[in-house]
């Protein structure tokens, strides 16, 4: 049922994100900027999600990303593709299924040195099974 559930969403979100971009998949973001507000550099720095500020962001791909400190947005600034999380920030399992789904911060994980976003913990569950597989 949890499955059937998360790829009904998936199509839902698939759709939105496709239409709001003219087809073409970009940064996941809401209306609390990417990664829904959070610091993509903290999941490094600090082993965890943290909120970042409304007054400290950066622009990139199209998209805010807020930080908790200026340190940390001097950080992306310098080399936002290994803190960007990948996927364009959409769920890591989601993505290995071909669908852009919305993430939930606190399932994340680091592999390789690279951030992996999913959908919930129960999902992230799932793609944890089989990283290296969801990943190629």
């Amino acid at each position: 049922m949890q499955k059937l559930i998360f790829l009904l969403l998936a199509l839902l979100a698939a759709s939105f994100a496709f239409a709001q971009n003219g087809g073409k998949k970009s940064v996941f973001s809401t209306k609390n900027g990417t990664i829904k507000g959070y610091d993509p550099v903290a999941y490094f720095t600090d082993g965890k999600p943290v909120k970042g500020e409304p007054s400290i962001t950066f622009d990139w791909h199209g998209a805010t990303w807020h930080f908790a400190t200026a340190a940390h947005r001097d950080l992306f600034i310098g080399n936002p593709e290994k803190y960007a999380p990948q996927y364009g920030g959409y769920c890591a399992y989601g993505w290995a299924q071909g669908y852009a789904v919305k993430i939930d911060p606190e399932a994340w994980a680091i592999v390789d040195g690279k951030l992996y976003l999913n959908y919930d913990l129960g999902v992230q569950a799932d793609w944890n099974k089989d990283r290296a597989a969801y990943i190629q």
